[in-house]
């Protein structure tokens, strides 16, 4: 018989449907659980509330999984938990019919807070943003193992959710890269390569979407990483693609992809900011202009000066589209709210002297869903706009 659960009493009244509580809102136990560990939650008043993930040592003292007091959290649930998630992508979303690149699991929005996983092929690249994920990784393994048979393994978390969350954890040993397809097109995902898990599944939608406005025009994908708005314009019969970067390392990556999918955009290594104003002082205009730049910050005091970047950024490459051209801008800076980064594409338009008609207003692709109690996990916005003047 398994032994009784450690017990967490919480300071104050919990009526949240959000899985976080933080520090401030719980008793210190006398006997302090391991960071990670499975606990009982139970409020003020003594009422069970929920079981999940305890750590002492983060601001999120607690990650609530399970609110059903007849359903423990072993590793049943998460085989059970990791089941339904590739359920909602196989079965209701039919991704496998149009690529071999999805996320399987989505943190919160698939009731796994804290983990991270996408599936590259037979490539599962797992990340870990919480202590408690990480303690029962095994169970993790094993309920993706029961998903995608003969799978392997790429795992990691950054060093700042290391130091947040009081774990160690140097990552697996790198694994090899896989070949995947995505509406026909190819890209190379090398989680040991530049970006940390090879490549960005969330854009495969706003890829596809915005590439069938790419026929026989000029396009310029800023920020371009491993190439994969420039790749698809190239397939879908773009006549002349650029991609600019300033990172050397995914410009050769996104070289290799365009050979995996046999055309010939030209790929610049460069810091956008002068590129552009050398690009726009000598007349370089474009009928379709991406741009898509890291994120900004994870910090909220930095918020304002990332907006601040953004509409400099924006500003310029409004600069450059063609009147008439499609402009499509992007920003993974989940702390900037859909309404801050509207706001500043107005601004920047303002600054650019161009009218801007907003078209589509998008995010993340539907493998990487947000529940309305945790609007944080909606991290990715995507405008597609024409430039009217």
């Amino acid at each position: 018989m398994n032994a009784p659960l450690p017990t967490i009493r919480l300071k104050n009244a919990w009526t949240s449907r959000h899985p976080w509580i933080f520090q401030k809102l719980v008793e210190k136990p006398t006997q302090k659980p391991k960071p990670g560990s499975i606990v009982e939650v139970v409020g003020n008043d003594g009422v069970w509330i929920g079981r999940g993930f305890y750590n002492g040592h983060s601001r999120i003292a607690l990650r609530l999984l399970e609110r059903d007091p007849d359903v423990q959290v072993d590793a049943a649930w998460f085989a059970g938990r990791i089941a339904e998630a590739v359920r909602l992508r196989r079965d209701v979303l039919t991704l496998d019919t149009v690529s071999d690149a999805w996320r399987v699991a989505h943190s919160e929005g698939d009731g796994l807070s804290g983990l991270v996983v996408d599936r590259y092929g037979d490539l599962l690249v797992v990340e870990y943003f919480s202590a408690g994920m990480f303690r029962h990784r095994e169970w993790i393994y094993a309920a993706l193992r029961e998903q995608f048979p003969g799978c392997r393994f790429h795992a990691f978390a950054d060093e700042h959710v290391q130091k947040q969350e009081s774990f160690d954890f140097r990552g697996t040993e790198p694994a090899a890269p896989a070949i995947i397809t995505e509406y026909g097109v190819k890209f190379r995902a090398d989680p040991a390569g530049a970006h940390k898990t090879g490549f960005f599944a969330d854009q495969r939608d706003n890829r596809e979407w915005l590439s069938h406005h790419c026929a026989n025009k000029r396009v310029l994908d800023l920020c371009c990483n491993t190439g994969g708005f420039a790749v698809y314009a190239a397939v879908r019969g773009a006549r002349d693609v650029v991609g600019i970067d300033i990172d050397e390392a995914v410009i050769e990556i996104a070289r290799g992809n365009a050979k995996l999918n046999h055309v010939r955009p030209r790929f610049v290594q460069a810091d956008i900011f002068p590129w552009l104003r050398d690009a726009a002082n000598n007349g370089e205009r474009f009928d379709v202009v991406i741009l898509d730049p890291a994120k900004m910050t994870r910090d909220r005091e930095q918020v304002i000066p990332a907006l601040k970047k953004y509409l400099d950024m924006n500003k310029l490459a409004l600069g450059v589209v063609a009147p008439g051209g499609l402009f499509a801008t992007f920003s993974c800076t989940g702390l900037v709210s859909e309404e801050q980064f509207l706001d500043m594409l107005r601004r920047a338009a303002f600054y650019a002297g161009r009218t801007v008609q907003v078209l589509k207003v998008s995010g993340a692709g539907a493998d990487h869903p947000w529940l309305t109690d945790v609007p944080e996990s909606r991290y990715l916005k995507a405008v597609f706009c024409r430039v009217m003047d």
